[in-house]
């Protein structure tokens, strides 16, 4: 009795711990140095920081419903103008979003540049790849109506993780935003994480994503499950312009294809052919530009 007692014990302990370390690697996926993405984006000459310094802007702490800080930068060069909204990635910053940002701007638009939880300068001590972060994209549109007025217009843009966010704030929270950019979004982050462990085990027994899922439900409190931009897109009505390179290892494009055949409505999609995953503004930036022109020529081009 005692050697099952023993065994059970054991049993559990190891469960508990896989469980464990499962989950903090979801929660606390671990970030890049904030300087180095600085200077990885100064030296791809993505980011002029001349350029940078000299935009009208002005720095904004914004509260999030949760009980901390996002740091958001509102970029002004074209007062009265409508505005574009920015979610970078996970392990990313806000200078992410700058080489976005400044396509929009030379297109007459102003820019709204923010850290997600748990990055950046921004607070909260967990990553939850959007079901927290649209709560808090809500929160930075807010600040944007307060300050522009509820007639402003505007667009989101959203990078991997940030582009999920915007699609979860679209169709679970509110379609307030005249357009949406998502670029390299994942479809339903159960399924990505099943394809994270066979890259990296080889294998994705289905009790490890049940054990990863039930450790985040304790420790962040949250469903694994609630986070599925393809259930949210079916209710955007305004339109969505979709983006992913086909080379793309890390968030298969097939996601994205998918997402571009359930969203109902106004749609485009541009699949670019080079590039790795979140990189196909840095290899295709002119055809990139392209697509976006496009867009906002069919979708926006009365504003």
């Amino acid at each position: 009795m005692k050697r099952w007692i023993t065994a059970l014990g054991s049993g559990a302990m190891l469960t508990a711990a896989a469980g464990f370390y499962l989950s903090s690697r979801v929660l606390h996926m671990r970030k890049k140095n904030e300087d180095l993405i600085y200077r990885r984006e100064v030296e791809a000459k993505r980011l002029d920081t001349h350029h940078y310094n000299q935009l009208p802007k002005e720095e904004v702490w914004i509260a999030s419903p949760f009980g901390y800080r996002l740091k958001a930068v509102f970029v002004t060069p074209h007062p009265g103008r409508p505005y574009v909204i920015f979610c970078h990635g996970v392990t990313e910053t806000k200078i992410n979003s700058i080489k976005y940002m400044n396509l929009f701007l030379e297109r007459g638009f102003n820019g709204v540049i923010y850290d997600h939880r748990r990055h950046g300068e921004s607070g909260g001590d967990t990553t939850s790849y959007g079901y927290y972060e649209k709560e808090d994209l809500q929160a930075v549109v807010n600040e944007l109506i307060r300050r522009e007025g509820t007639d402003v217009s505007f667009g989101i843009h959203g990078e991997s993780m940030g582009a999920a966010t915007l699609l979860l704030y679209a169709g679970l929270m509110e379609d307030r935003a005249d357009f949406y950019i998502a670029d390299c979004p994942f479809s339903d982050f159960q399924a990505q994480l099943t394809h994270q462990m066979k890259r990296e085990i080889k294998a994705a027994p289905r009790l490890l994503v049940h054990l990863a899922s039930w450790s985040v439900l304790l420790r962040g409190r949250f469903r694994l499950s609630d986070i599925s931009p393809l259930q949210a897109v079916k209710n955007i009505k305004k339109p969505v312009l979709f983006i992913h390179s086909e080379e793309d290892t890390f968030i298969l494009p097939d996601m994205t294809k998918t997402l571009y055949e359930e969203k109902r409505g106004p749609k485009a999609i541009y699949l670019a052919p080079k590039g790795a995953h979140a990189q196909s503004y840095n290899e295709n930036p002119r055809a990139y530009a392209e697509a976006i022109d496009r867009f906002l020529h069919t979708y926006y081009q009365t504003h």
